[in-house]
């Protein structure tokens, strides 16, 4: 049986009518029965779901999770998206006319499920239990390839059907990062090139999760490299790149080197390619993504050399390319300057890097700097001393305070030092490691 997407009231109707006649049932038996073929568990909830499709059309989006606050977060994000001009994201808000305004956001949100307004959104979300795509979620969450078979076999539309952003089965099974159910769902004919409202594909999120070998399966399947999320040039590759991801970069450079530009370079640490590029026009090609997700800060890339260049390095950082670390240093890039949200060496102590820390701080890099790092409520003020000490990453703090990192150093927003810091982060060596090497903490 297929979930009703195409299905008028009057046709639900007919049907309880004419089964009511068949068996002698009351109207309201028979409704029932109707409801609990299309898999709702009573007839008010099959004629809202109708309802939300008249209003929504084919592309009516389900809700999948009970919080609220879950569509709030979801909202903020699908501003953030438009305000960095990602075409689904900008075309969503023209569709209801409204305002790139948190309020705004939320009207399209609550729009985009067929309802009127954020109150009933809200009402709404609070009873999915027996809806069929909240059922599949669930299924996915439990990592139940079983239960999502049998969903899937009773409900074939819901491998096209998409939920809250225009998030398919397939792209909320990648974040699982469970491969079994995103070969189920991709052996059912899921769209494997579908991106949600930001442009985000499966293949987005192996990137963004550094799995290669889930890359390789989507890859196989036919998902496009070229496609952007979050800004022109948010291609899998970049995505994976932001994170210094460089197991599964690898997998995806293999089909494709997109965008071909002077970070996508240094993190793949292909010093030939850095050299080709740094002094071409195409260094700067495809800079519009900056962020893979709403929680870093609005930024506009510039067409700076020096900027370009810059980045560039702090890229090298994160990916552990030493080699490419090395060239950009030899023709001129910064080894300390904070072009977003994070200095090379930050950068590097964040990720655990520590090969690029070292050879950071060997070529002179400032081993105290202090900037921003990550969302505007997390770094301001930071050192790489801090991140080294959030993550718990014992050989770049040693690294660090071996060349001459200051454990002392407080933090402009919390007011700790990296003491504090790792026994935030419940790293209980770290901290002692801190403590033993002159490092102090703050009540």
């Amino acid at each position: 049986m297929s979930l009703p997407a195409a299905v008028s009231l009057e046709q639900l109707r007919k049907q309880a009518k004419d089964l009511r006649r068949a068996r002698s049932l009351k109207l309201a038996e028979a409704q029932l029965l109707i409801a609990r073929r299309y898999g709702f568990p009573s007839w008010p909830r099959l004629r809202a779901y109708v309802d939300r499709v008249a209003t929504a059309g084919a592309s009516l989006q389900h809700a999948f999770e009970a919080e609220p606050s879950y569509y709030a977060d979801r909202a903020g994000g699908l501003l953030a998206s438009a305000q960095d001009a990602t075409p689904d994201a900008v075309a969503t808000f023209a569709r209801w006319s409204a305002p790139l305004t948190e309020a705004g956001a939320r009207l399209v949100v609550a729009r985009n499920h067929g309802l009127t307004s954020w109150p009933a959104l809200s009402r709404h979300v609070r009873d999915l239990a027996a809806e069929p795509f909240a059922r599949a979620f669930q299924a996915l969450r439990r990592q139940d390839l079983d239960g999502l078979d049998e969903l899937l076999d009773r409900f074939p539309e819901l491998v096209t059907a998409i939920g809250t952003n225009g998030n398919d089965l397939l792209g909320l099974a990648s974040a699982t990062c469970d491969e079994r159910l995103v070969s189920a769902l991709l052996r059912r004919g899921a769209d494997v090139a579908h991106g949600n409202a930001h442009g985000w594909t499966a293949l987005h999120q192996a990137g963004y999760s550094n799995l290669p070998h889930m890359a390789r399966v989507l890859l196989a399947a036919g998902a496009p490299v070229d496609g952007s999320a979050r800004g022109d040039g948010g291609t899998p590759l970049a995505v994976a790149l932001f994170w210094g991801n460089r197991e599964v970069a690898v997998a995806l450079a293999a089909y494709g080197v997109v965008p071909r530009n002077l970070r996508t370079a240094a993190g793949l640490n292909d010093v030939a390619l850095v050299e080709e590029l740094w002094s071409s026009p195409s260094a700067g090609a495809g800079r519009g993504f900056y962020r893979p997700h709403g929680g870093f800060p609005a930024w506009r890339p510039s067409s700076s050399v020096t900027e370009i260049r810059d980045e560039a390095m702090s890229w090298a950082a994160r990916a552990d390319a030493v080699e490419a670390i090395t060239a950009l240093h030899r023709l001129g890039a910064s080894l300390d300057a904070n072009v977003y949200q994070g200095t090379p060496l930050t950068w590097a102590a964040a990720q655990g890097r520590v090969r690029a820390v070292r050879h950071l701080l060997a070529l002179g890099a400032s081993p105290s700097a202090a900037g921003t790092f990550g969302g505007p409520r997390h770094g301001v003020g930071t050192t790489a001393l801090h991140h080294a000490a959030e993550g718990g990453h014992l050989e770049v703090i040693e690294a660090l305070l071996n060349g001459g990192a200051d454990p002392t150093v407080v933090d402009e927003l919390y007011g700790g030092t990296p003491a504090n810091w790792a026994g935030h982060g419940g790293h209980a060596e770290a901290r002692e490691l801190l403590l033993s090497r002159g490092g102090t903490e703050r009540s």
